[in-house]
């Protein structure tokens, strides 16, 4: 999917702040495009396998200790998130957001989708959600995970 993104940001000459041509700030978009796959995606991913989807086809809850195994994994990744590549700016690449932002928020909407609110006690964390959030569209951003949301309703 990230090759996708690529591909078609360049193709339709999209606005530069999606993956800028400053090579600094490219360099911070690819920096997290390539960390998120073994980070984010995969412990993000993995609790939402275990707390949804597992249990669905299943009919059995995991037990709770593979479940909170996989919580702890999560945070902390999203504590390196944020003192990674948060920082003190506003989006990952500086003050505009990027494909990292649009991925990064992606992945994390998994967790919360399976019940888990990860922004919740991470202030920082829920301020850039937010941010994301706006720049995309709240209406877009919540039509993009309409099916996701209701997948507790299986």
């Amino acid at each position: 999917s990230i090759a996708i993104l690529l591909y078609l940001v360049q193709k339709f000459k999209t606005p530069d702040h999606w993956y800028p041509s400053d090579l600094q700030k490219r360099a911070r978009v690819d920096e997290y495009l390539s960390w998120q796959h073994a980070n984010i995606r995969a412990k993000g991913s993995r609790l939402f396998i275990s707390k949804m989807l597992l249990p669905l086809l299943t009919g059995q809850p995991l037990p709770p200790e593979k479940l909170e195994f996989a919580t702890e994994e999560l945070n902390i990744v999203l504590k390196q998130f944020e003192e990674k590549f948060l920082q003190d700016k506003p989006f990952i690449a500086g003050s505009e957001v990027s494909l990292a932002d649009l991925v990064a928020l992606v992945e994390l909407m998994q967790p919360v989708c399976a019940g888990y609110d990860l922004f919740e006690e991470r202030p920082k964390l829920m301020e850039w959600r937010r941010r994301v959030e706006e720049a995309v569209g709240k209406q877009l951003f919540q039509e993009a995970h309409k099916e996701i949301m209701n997948v507790k309703n299986l």
